[in-house]
């Protein structure tokens, strides 16, 4: 009769509570955003434009509420302002230095400026599309697609 004394709520989903680590607040967000944003500006007046889209990329703010938006708006914009920085000619040197969760990240701010189309250029983010499925592959396109998490 030991399965009697079976704990049955120990499993129950609506009991579980996550003990990982707590998304930052918004200030710290803004604070982070504002950071990479200097960083990346003095970077591409260095002109290293891989090391700044790098930065870009790096700890996009994510979170689902309201409050995140803006930063989110930002983000995107920043990432695209760098994007715009390079010429159609290096735009595939610089994404093969990127690392696959830059390439991850940069897909989906590639989605996120489709979505878009009034505020970004389309015909830029698509060549830089092109260039990312090259090296990111199919499987890039699906991790995006299936993350929870949006930029």
């Amino acid at each position: 009769m030991a399965h009697r004394k079976t704990d049955v709520d120990f499993d129950d989903e609506d009991q579980y509570v996550d003990d990982g680590p707590a998304d930052p607040s918004v200030s710290e967000l803004d604070a982070l955003l504002s950071s990479k944003t200097t960083d990346v500006r003095n970077l591409l007046s260095r002109g290293n434009v891989a090391a700044a889209l790098q930065t870009a990329l790096s700890n996009p703010p994510t979170g689902k509420s309201k409050d995140v938006d803006p930063l989110k708006e930002r983000a995107t914009q920043l990432v695209v302002e760098t994007l715009a920085t390079v010429r159609p000619t290096d735009i595939p040197a610089v994404v093969k230095e990127l690392q696959p969760a830059h390439i991850d990240v940069l897909m989906k701010y590639l989605y996120r400026g489709m979505a878009s189309p009034d505020l970004f250029n389309s015909a830029l983010l698509l060549s830089w599309h092109e260039k990312a499925y090259e090296v990111g592959g199919l499987g890039s396109i699906v991790r995006v697609l299936s993350d929870g998490r949006s930029v």
